[in-house]
């Protein structure tokens, strides 16, 4: 209980009067004091960016939940011009793996989407999943801007699905998708005389579960960054059905004093999958180009050389390919690691 929220000054109690007559003028609202229970102590507005509408229905036959995008309104304007270039992802959580993704309509607040998608689902399954919409505006050169987004925890809130019911829904205004990544836990050092930087994953907890039984089977893959190009990457071992893997693996770099200002490090933590392609849950950075915390553990690594410095770290959504580490940059490579 948020027992800060009660009003406990003074202001509020009545001033004693002399005089007999004025008992009987007591006036109870100034007493009445923030209640810790009440909704409005509870918690505070969510701002909103517009509706989403969409149509639910069951697929009986082919076992399948079929969501159809109708369209938005009244969505902000992101661009320079006044309009947006929006478009939506849509995932039946936990499940992450599999998503779908709409057109993206160009320059305008009240785009028309009309598509529909069929998400594989047993009908007795449907009360323990839930729908996740994010809206986002499209970007060709930078990364996307995330407008808000929608959540139906309840499928069954409109009807049982056994005919199309249309939903409206306010978007809730969000920057990053609600859904927790998780966090890493990691350590730096660096030996000066030998060039040596020593990247130990020691654990992760809470990782966003990316398979339908709620777990991931998780490792860690890092890169040494230079100008955008990747020179050198290496990985952990994989761990099965958890979200909360404990690796303690040391991973060691090369990198001569002259060229660590010159370096950074990728930590992607992806899900292993036998059959497809690997997922990324999340992702986070360090090196002088980083932000906030993880430029931090960089410059603490090099302020205090042969300590290992450890820190967690909150995992970030991986931006894509459109800002892959594969780019072609000119950088004095790090020297080759020493035979044994």
């Amino acid at each position: 209980m948020n027992v800060t929220s009660v009003d406990f000054t003074m202001d509020t109690l009545p001033v004693r009067q002399s005089s007999a007559v004025s008992i009987g003028r007591i006036k109870p609202e100034l007493y009445k004091q923030k209640s810790v229970d009440s909704e409005d102590g509870a918690k505070e507005p969510v701002e909103t960016c517009g509706k989403l509408s969409f149509a639910l229905s069951y697929d009986y036959e082919e076992q399948a939940l079929v969501v159809c995008i109708l369209k938005a309104l009244d969505l902000p304007a992101k661009d320079f011009t006044g309009t947006s270039d929006p478009y939506v992802k849509i995932y039946l959580l936990p499940e992450r793996k599999k998503k779908f993704q709409t057109r993206v309509h160009r320059k305008t607040l009240n785009p028309m989407f009309d598509e529909t998608f069929r998400f594989p689902v047993e009908y007795s399954e449907l009360c323990n999943r839930k729908l996740h919409f994010s809206v986002y505006d499209f970007d060709r050169f930078m990364s996307h801007d995330m407008i808000g987004e929608v959540v139906v925890d309840n499928l069954f809130e409109l009807s049982d699905l056994s005919r199309e019911a249309v939903v409206w829904k306010d978007i809730l205004a969000a920057t990053t998708e609600s859904v927790d990544l998780g966090e890493i836990m990691y350590s730096l050092c660096y030996l000066p005389t030998a060039g040596r930087m020593t990247l130990t994953v020691i654990k992760c907890r809470n990782l966003k579960a990316m398979d339908i039984t709620g777990y991931s089977d998780p490792y860690v893959k890092v890169s040494l960054i230079c100008d955008g190009r990747r020179l050198k990457k290496r990985k952990t071992t994989t761990k099965k059905n958890t979200l909360n893997p404990v690796y303690n693996e040391a991973i060691i770099f090369d990198i001569p004093p002259e060229n660590v200002e010159q370096v950074s490090l990728s930590i992607m933590v992806m899900d292993y999958d036998r059959v497809g392609h690997n997922e990324v849950i999340g992702v986070c950075r360090a090196g002088p180009d980083a932000e906030g915390l993880g430029r931090n553990h960089w410059n603490e690594m090099l302020a205090y050389p042969r300590k290992p410095i450890t820190h967690w770290h909150a995992l970030c959504e991986w931006p894509g390919r459109a800002s892959s580490f594969e780019s072609q940059g000119s950088c004095p490579s790090p020297k080759p690691p020493q035979t044994p």
